[in-house]
């Protein structure tokens, strides 16, 4: 908690923080309907983790899944740090098999040499729409396969650092269950980032481990081999907590194995609405 106080008070922008009042109001409002519902079990979040899940939402069900995130890296003596108000995704059943998905991010950026901020750039990230549908259940040793794929749309940014090509990337993603309490998911794609025509493949791999029916942990190893550069492989664990089966938080840190991320800590909330 002390740390996400360190970080709330350096956001000193009023924009992010009125997009943050707005998503906790959203919270208020709903969480008492969404506690009515209990007969889908628990709700399957794409977040904290870089994994995603490879079931899709339920048929007229919404699921918003938000949080914020602070990421640094230093090298020669320049340090960029990333904090992130609000990681916006928003995943809706629209047939048995099929989710929509609609996201964004909103960041402010800086640069400093010397510990001198030398450039600081605020901005909504490109926004993603996708969607996922599951191929297979899980039997026996074979796992539960989903599918999920998104486009980047530059429109939403800054025009100072838009980009000018839209990005794509689509992965498969693979469940096992292991037993009761521990579960495998990982995921293999690859993206082709906005302003840039070589791909980059990703991969990740995650355990989870349930302590009891609220607590949760998972660690998990994930990166990308662009075609042109090198690999950049990364790390996280984290913990949620299940409010209720429709709302959840949860909380994260990790740092990258190669060079490029210092650390990273993150803290969200992951709430379903039934449908009426």
């Amino acid at each position: 908690m002390k740390t996400l106080q360190i970080l709330f008070t350096s956001m000193k922008l009023i924009k992010p923080l009125k997009i943050l009042t707005f998503t906790f109001s959203l919270v208020g409002a709903t969480f008492t309907f969404a506690q009515e519902d209990s007969a889908l079990g628990a709700l399957i979040t794409d977040r904290p983790d870089a994994t995603e899940s490879s079931t899709a939402m339920p048929k007229g069900f919404l699921q918003i899944e938000t949080g914020t995130f602070y990421e640094s890296f230093e090298e020669n003596n320049i340090k960029t740090e990333d904090f992130t108000y609000n990681t916006m995704l928003m995943r809706y059943g629209l047939l048995d098999n099929l989710e929509l998905r609609l996201g964004y991010n909103y960041t402010n950026s800086k640069t400093r040499f010397n510990g001198n901020e030398i450039e600081s750039v605020t901005s909504f990230s490109p926004l993603l729409i996708g969607f996922k549908t599951r191929i297979n259940e899980e039997k026996g040793i074979m796992p539960e396969i989903g599918f999920l794929g998104h486009l980047y749309l530059p429109f939403s940014v800054n025009k100072e650092i838009r980009p000018k090509n839209t990005g794509v990337d689509f992965r498969f993603a693979f469940s096992h269950t292991l037993s009761e309490k521990s579960s495998l998911s990982y995921n293999l794609g690859a993206a082709w980032e906005n302003d840039n025509a070589q791909a980059a493949y990703l991969y990740s791999v995650s355990y989870g481990y349930s302590f009891n029916n609220k607590i949760g942990a998972y660690i998990e190893f994930y990166g990308d081999l662009p075609e042109n550069n090198k690999a950049n492989h990364l790390w996280d664990t984290g913990l949620t907590y299940l409010i209720s089966n429709n709302f959840q938080l949860d909380a994260t840190i990790g740092s990258s194995l190669t060079k490029g991320q210092d650390i990273l800590i993150s803290a969200g909330f992951s709430f379903r609405i039934p449908k009426s």
